[in-house]
Formats: C-alpha cells, sequence, structure tokens
C-alpha cells in the first residue's frame, strides 16, 4: 500500500513537471480603436430622433440647361500663369488672386517662372491692420478680407520670398485654415478695447505670437540658388517688377470720374484714395484692349449671384435680373449702392475668347467654387457679368496709357 502511495506521488510528479516542461504561448497586447457598431448605430438613431432631417435649403439660381457655354480652358487664348491652387477656409482670395497677377507680370516682363508666398504677405498685412487698430482705437477694420493693392503696399514695406520659404502650413497640412486663428486675434483685440489697453507694442506683439503658432515666424533672410537673401534682396533682384507701375482702375459713379477716389468697402480698411475712376464703357474698353494686348488682370467685386455656377464653371448676367442692353453705370451703381453688389472675392483674369455672344473672360479662381468643377481653379466669365459685377482692377499703367492720359489733362 505504502509502495502504492509513493508511486502515485512519482507519477503525478511526472506529469506535471511534463506540463511545465512544455513551452507556454504567450498574449500580447496591442493598442486599438474602441468600435461598437451597434452603440455607434444606436447613438445615430438617436441622434436622429432628436434633430430630425431637415429639407435643404433651396437657393434661387439661373438654369443652365440647353446653353451654349464656354467649357474649356484650352479655347482660350491665354497667357501664362502659375497653376491654380486653393485658399484653403481662408478669406485671402485678395492675396492669391494678386500674388497670381503679380507672378504672371514677373514672367511677362522677365520670363521667369517664380511661385511666391502667399501667406508672407498676409502676415505682415494682419500685422498691419492690428496697428490700425490700436491707433484708431478699435474704429478699424479687422478681418481676414483685402484688397489687391495691399499686395504692393506690403511688398513695399516688408519684402517677399519664395513660396517654398514659407507656405504657412505646418507638416501634414494641406489646406489653410484661419478660422480658429482669427478667433483668437479678434477675442484679445476686443479684450484691449473692453480695457482701453492701447500699448501699440504689446499688441503687436501679441498679434505676432498668434500668427507664429499658426503660420510659423516668417524668416528675416534665406538662400536662393545657394545665395543669402533677405525679403528685400529677393523682391529687387530677383522679382525685379516695379511696383509704382502697377494701377487700380475703379467706375463708379459716387466718385467724379476721371479723378482719383477712395474705393469705399470693408476691405479697404486703410482707406486707400489711389483708384482712377473712369466710366463704365472706359472701363470696359480698357479691360478688352489689355488682356488683348497680352496683360493679364486682378479684378475684384461680388461672386454672389444668380448667374455664377460652380459646376458650370460660368458666370453671367440671367436676363431675369436685367437684360444685357439695359446694363450700365446706373444699374451698377444701383446694385453697388444698395449693397446688392459687394466686394467679396478676388480673381485673376487670365486669357478671353470672343464669341457670337460676345467676349469671355477665362478665370483663375482661388475660391472653394473655383476648385469644384471639371477645371479644377478655372471660370468662363461673360463680359456682362465683369460689366455690372466686377468693380475694379489692377493692371500694368502700359496697358490702360490711353486711360490714364485722361487723368493727365484734368
Amino acid at each position: 500500500m505504502k509502495k502504492n502511495v509513493i508511486l502515485i506521488i512519482l507519477g503525478l510528479l511526472f506529469i506535471n513537471f511534463t506540463i511545465y516542461s512544455q513551452e507556454i504561448d504567450q498574449h500580447r497586447g496591442k493598442f486599438v480603436e474602441s468600435i461598437s457598431e451597434f452603440r455607434d448605430e444606436m447613438t445615430k438613431t438617436a441622434k436622429e430622433f432628436k434633430t430630425p432631417e431637415k429639407d435643404p435649403k433651396l437657393y434661387f439660381k439661373m438654369d443652365f440647361e440647353g446653353l451654349d457655354l464656354p467649357n474649356n480652358p484650352e479655347n482660350f487664348t491665354s497667357y501664362w500663369h502659375n497653376q491654380p491652387v486653393s485658399q484653403g477656409i481662408t478669406g485671402t482670395c485678395w492675396c492669391y488672386s494678386s500674388t497670381s497677377f503679380f507672378e504672371s507680370e514677373i514672367f511677362r516682363q522677365t520670363n521667369q517662372k517664380l511661385k511666391i508666398s502667399i501667406m508672407h504677405t498676409v502676415y505682415w498685412e494682419t500685422v498691419e491692420k492690428a496697428r490700425r487698430y490700436v491707433q484708431e482705437r478699435g474704429d478699424s477694420e479687422f478681418s481676414q478680407g483685402s484688397e489687391a493693392n495691399a499686395t504692393v503696399r506690403i511688398w513695399k514695406k516688408y519684402g517677399a520670398i519664395p513660396y517654398e520659404i514659407y507656405t504657412g502650413l505646418k507638416k501634414g497640412q494641406q489646406y489653410n485654415d484661419h478660422g480658429q486663428m482669427w478667433e483668437e486675434m479678434n477675442t484679445y483685440l476686443k479684450h484691449i478695447k473692453a480695457t482701453s489697453n492701447w500699448n501699440e507694442d504689446v499688441v503687436l506683439s501679441t498679434i505676432k505670437s498668434i500668427l507664429n503658432n499658426y503660420l510659423g515666424e516668417p524668416p528675416t533672410n534665406f538662400k536662393v540658388d545657394g545665395k543669402k537673401m533677405t525679403p528685400h534682396t529677393y523682391l529687387e533682384k530677383i522679382m525685379k517688377i516695379k511696383l509704382e507701375d502697377y494701377v487700380d482702375i475703379l467706375s463708379l459713379m459716387e466718385v467724379p470720374y476721371h479723378t482719383l477716389g477712395e474705393y469705399i468697402v470693408p476691405d479697404n480698411w486703410w482707406h486707400s484714395s489711389v483708384y482712377y475712376n473712369v466710366p463704365l464703357d472706359d472701363f470696359m474698353i480698357a479691360l478688352k484692349n489689355a488682356v488683348k494686348k497680352g496683360y493679364t488682370v486682378g479684378i475684384g467685386g461680388d461672386v454672389s449671384e444668380a448667374g455664377i455656377d460652380e459646376h458650370q464653371e460660368v458666370a453671367m448676367i440671367p436676363t431675369f435680373d436685367i437684360p444685357s442692353k439695359y446694363i450700365d453705370e446706373n444699374a451698377r451703381q444701383f446694385r453697388f449702392s444698395n449693397r446688392s453688389t459687394t466686394d467679396d472675392h478676388g480673381i485673376h483674369l487670365v486669357g478671353y475668347q470672343d464669341r457670337t455672344d460676345g467676349t469671355w473672360f477665362l478665370i483663375k479662381d482661388s475660391g472653394s467654387g473655383g476648385h469644384t468643377g471639371p477645371h479644377a481653379g478655372y471660370y468662363f466669365y461673360h463680359e456682362d457679368y465683369i460689366k455690372l459685377k466686377m468693380m475694379n482692377f489692377i493692371v500694368h499703367k502700359d496697358a490702360v496709357k490711353e486711360l490714364l492720359n485722361k487723368f493727365d489733362k484734368n
């Protein structure tokens, strides 16, 4: 009996030893996303129950079906320009369009294909807006918008730099997004106004700090082809354009014709009064002549109309708005005065096409609407749309000599 017990114990020990002598499979851990399809479906159903789906808001737009419209940029006589890019979620069309315009001007005059930093200009324009806000004790526009000639003013003071040196994008960011940045700056400036703490140095330092956080701090020097440069030397030595050679043409009845005047819109926040105001017929003749002589033009005006469609890539004036033969300076001024024409977008006119229904213009557009259709970044504008809704344009003075001579005589 005793011997049997010993044998049993030895047998158990052998079995136990055999089990633990074998290699044990080790389990591993990993990081996973917490997914519960049933929970997610319940959450979605509960949300839909609390907030029933509303019918989509409908907008009254022109019906383009059956119309013979331009549909290909290649059918236009056009001039060199960098390929269209999106301005992202920003209000910087003024800088995208004017920078594109000057890039074309650089090519026209020097045969160089340069791409200039847009955000470098936007950065310093924002600083100047904050400076004036302080100097005017809060009685000055502080928002994302501006005018094409702001680029001239900023380049004269701060110079310019290549796009690849300063994009304003963080690593992995595809599009600029300035919403939160502007919210922070506006909140800060409202506090400054409420407390009357008008210390310009402190305010500008804080605004720069916010800009640096979102856009990065712009460099004071950099290298181009191995040569060290500053923004001013890049403007002078590489870009080689005379900024004083550019003029802004306006056509409004509220400013005496053939005089320099102010374009009174919020985006002209520094109250520039260097606009050459001319009759509407002269405005259109000068624009057409400039484009047909090989110049591109930066234009600005209203793009919130029934006759503009991002899928058709077309902008025209429907007859239910106003027939073509009735579009004149009175119709133009009437819409500007009652604010149905606003200054809400800057674009770059890069070509034209004469058709039996009038002249159409090829437009390079950085806005989201311009990147919706099949030719991303382009629109086709009928001359009537420009005549009624585009308020001003910037161009080289040589393109409008005859127009400017009328000012010299007065």
